[in-house]
């Protein structure tokens, strides 16, 4: 039985995928969270920067997704460990939500998809955990990712 996943092998157990016969190739992916913060975080946050007790909320948020990605392989399995050539995470603030957009970039036989992701997932986190004193209001709307380029197929959302 051969399975669609590639991470699972003929014997159906997980396993690593081999990337030793691919390509070497610029790889870029774009993830993006949408956290909804509410009314009581919003009208606490002056100059695109909320600043809590723990410290200035986004630019923790965007130290703490690149810290995630560049740690992807310790805690997502099978993941291959990468040494990122570059990593940028972005926020806006639209309405009532903080946008979270991150970047991640590598030459490499394996995609960034999992760091991109990450990267956005921690400061999603991040957000939440250093305003939940201010309000329990905040939810963690939405995660993915919004493109890949490199390797065998590139992807774009939309």
């Amino acid at each position: 039985m051969k399975s669609e996943f590639s991470h699972i092998d003929k014997a159906g157990n997980p396993t690593m995928v081999d990337v030793s016969e691919k390509k070497i190739t610029r790889r870029v992916a774009r993830a993006q969270a949408i956290v909804f913060l509410g009314k009581k975080i919003l009208s606490e946050i002056r100059n695109n920067e909320l600043i809590t007790r723990k410290g200035p909320v986004f630019q923790t948020a965007i130290i703490a997704g690149v810290m995630g990605a560049k740690k992807t392989a310790e805690i997502i399995p099978l993941c291959h460990p990468l040494g990122l050539e570059d990593c940028q995470v972005h926020i806006k603030i639209k309405g009532k939500r903080a946008y979270i957009e991150s970047l991640a970039t590598i030459t490499s036989k394996t995609g960034v998809e999992m760091e991109a992701l990450t990267a956005a997932t921690v400061a999603a986190l991040t957000i939440y955990d250093m305003c939940k004193a201010l309000s329990h209001d905040i939810i963690i709307e939405e995660i993915k990712l919004l493109e890949k380029r490199g390797g065998k197929t590139d992807y774009k959302r939309g």
